[in-house]
């Protein structure tokens, strides 16, 4: 059990304020598009893909509860205790699913109230799984209020938590724009390494490759299946198990393609030697060809919509045709210096993306101790 500081004081969440909700809007009043979004549970935090007209808005905000910019709506079924602070921008609401509390501002901050909403554990009040926050559970839960001036203080400095990782997300963005610009490039055969002109040749995967079939064994945890490869060119996730597994034969640098639902986007360059399963292909650059380019040539768009577009058998489970696959058409710059040349500044732009996710994902576990930390008063910004 929680101990909280002694001058902070215990309250329910009825004590400040009470739950409201906008008037509901059936679904012929929607359209698919509008003038002012209608947020429904599905769609809450997100784009809306509803709209009622101005004149019901109008309407209904001025006769009803309408939330004040800066109230933190929670989500009271679906992804039950999902929090978003409004933004005062003309919108609307789901009745009953999207709620807030009309509070007394004296005794709480709204922004501290938000933090709340996202540390409380809804999903798993009372040792089962919660389907809906009714009024009654949203207004029987305990909160503890340190004073307004320290829960102000609390919740700016969670912020800045939140400003720092919104901006690492922006940067990341930012950086796979321009990585997968020169990608782009690269597969049109426009890519230039410092005003200096590159050459390319048209040729087809075989031409740069083959196609690897032999078998042995390795410890499970150098083994690749469809199951351990990430979506959307994320690499993989190894097994932690010993055991000896036999399979497919790839060595460090083969690129590995899953050709089971090619549409997943499995494709991972090899960083030890290994065995897979046989629904992996496995394909080893030519002597005169740089196998980083060569996966950076086909871990894109382009290659999965040939695979998809010409090369499938199936339909519940579809496969990539072999043949079709290594006959895909592709530029490549004819000499080696160049491939590797643009081969290692794509990887510079993947390994500064890598690090700037992983100090994102640093800040979000800090921040998470923060949280805990000040809003249960273990660390006081305020004697």
């Amino acid at each position: 059990m929680v101990k909280y500081p002694e001058d902070w004081e215990k309250i329910q969440l009825k004590d400040i304020g009470d739950v409201q909700m906008c008037r509901r809007v059936f679904q012929d009043q929607t359209k698919t598009s509008g003038e002012i979004p209608f947020y429904k549970i599905s769609t809450f935090g997100g784009k809306a893909d509803a709209f009622i007209s101005r004149s019901l808005y109008e309407k209904y905000k001025a006769l009803y509860h309408y939330p004040e910019k800066g109230d933190p709506l929670l989500s009271a079924a679906g992804t039950v205790g999902k929090t978003v602070i409004f933004d005062g921008k003309d919108s609307y609401f789901q009745d009953s699913n999207i709620v807030w509390l009309k509070v007394d501002e004296a005794k709480i901050d709204k922004q501290f109230l938000w933090w709340f909403y996202r540390s409380y554990p809804w999903k798993s009040l009372e040792g089962t799984t919660i389907q809906r926050l009714y009024n009654s559970i949203i207004l029987d839960t305990e909160i503890c209020l340190p004073q307004k001036e320290e829960q102000v203080e609390i919740a700016n400095t969670l912020s800045l938590f939140d400003s720092y990782i919104n901006d690492l997300t922006e940067l990341i963005e930012k950086k796979r724009g321009i990585r997968d610009g020169a990608i782009e490039k690269l597969v049109h055969g426009d890519i230039s390494i410092d005003g200096h002109q590159i050459h390319y040749r048209s040729v087809t995967l075989q031409d740069v490759s083959d196609y690897k079939k032999e078998t042995g064994h390795s410890p499970k945890r150098r083994y690749i299946s469809t199951e351990n490869m990430n979506q959307n060119f994320a690499g993989i996730v190894s097994y932690q198990e010993n055991v000896d597994v036999k399979g497919c034969v790839f060595e460090q640098g083969n690129i590995l393609m899953a050709n089971i639902r090619p549409y997943l986007k499995k494709i991972w360059t090899a960083s030890f030697n290994g065995t897979c399963s046989a629904d992996v292909l496995v394909i080893q650059a030519k002597e005169d060809v740089c196998s980083k380019l060569l996966y950076y040539l086909l871990a894109n768009d382009h290659f999965i919509n040939y695979v998809m577009a010409c090369g499938i058998k199936g339909i519940k489970m579809p496969r990539g045709d072999k043949k079709i696959i290594m006959q895909y058409p592709m530029l490549i710059p004819e000499k080696n210096a160049d491939q590797v040349t643009i081969a290692e500044m794509l990887s510079s732009m993947d390994e500064e993306i890598e690090n700037l996710t992983a100090e994102r994902e640093k800040m979000i576990q800090i921040r998470e101790g923060a949280m805990d930390d000040l809003l249960t008063g273990k660390v006081r910004l305020k004697a």
